[in-house]
């Protein structure tokens, strides 16, 4: 991808590039409904087809984006383990590569998403659920609060039982035991 891919000026685009820029547009589609920023699933796509590893300023001219909106996307990505830093560079400049087998993507992208939504809320019933049982247990609290605390305390212990099925799909997700292994892979 050596134009700027999603630019006004597609007269340079090779047939190959014109094609990919479906594919790309779906990529960054597919991102943004995961609550990934389009223009970094833009970024992924174009970095995914490329051969080679990109410096930030070969993704900036590809992207038309500034090097700081670039170099964001490119962190971004890299949290989500998308992307990786290269420990070796080319004439002094970081190298970054796209993770370009899509059941690893895959992997990667949603454990990180699904342990954060684990973690937050197994802290938060872990802080809750001791306080209401307290609240159902001290002699002061009135009747009717008592029952509503008795009412969210079975709520919550479903959302318990999600949420430790859960850690046990990422943990599965995690090491490739799901779906009887991946395709291509045994």
């Amino acid at each position: 991808m050596k134009q700027a891919v999603f630019g006004e000026d597609n007269q340079h685009l090779s047939p190959r590039e014109l094609l990919l820029r479906g594919v790309i547009d779906a990529i960054a589609q597919t991102m943004d409904l995961y609550g990934a920023n389009y223009s970094f699933g833009q970024l992924y796509g174009i970095m995914f087809f490329e051969d080679k590893p990109m410096t930030l300023e070969e993704m900036k001219q590809v992207m038309n984006m500034s090097k700081s909106n670039m170099s964001y996307g490119v962190r971004s990505l890299i949290a989500s383990r998308m992307v990786t830093k290269l420990d070796e560079k080319r004439e002094r400049k970081e190298l970054y590569a796209a993770e370009t087998d899509f059941f690893q993507a895959f992997r990667n992208f949603f454990t990180l998403k699904l342990q954060r939504e684990i973690d937050v809320m197994q802290e938060a019933m872990g802080a809750a659920i001791p306080e209401l049982e307290a609240l159902t247990q001290a002699a002061d609290t009135p009747e009717e609060e008592r029952q509503a605390c008795v009412r969210d305390l079975d709520k919550l212990q479903h959302a318990v039982e999600y949420y430790a099925w859960l850690q046990r799909f990422v943990s599965g997700l995690e090491e490739g035991e799901l779906f009887g292994g991946l395709p291509g892979r045994g």
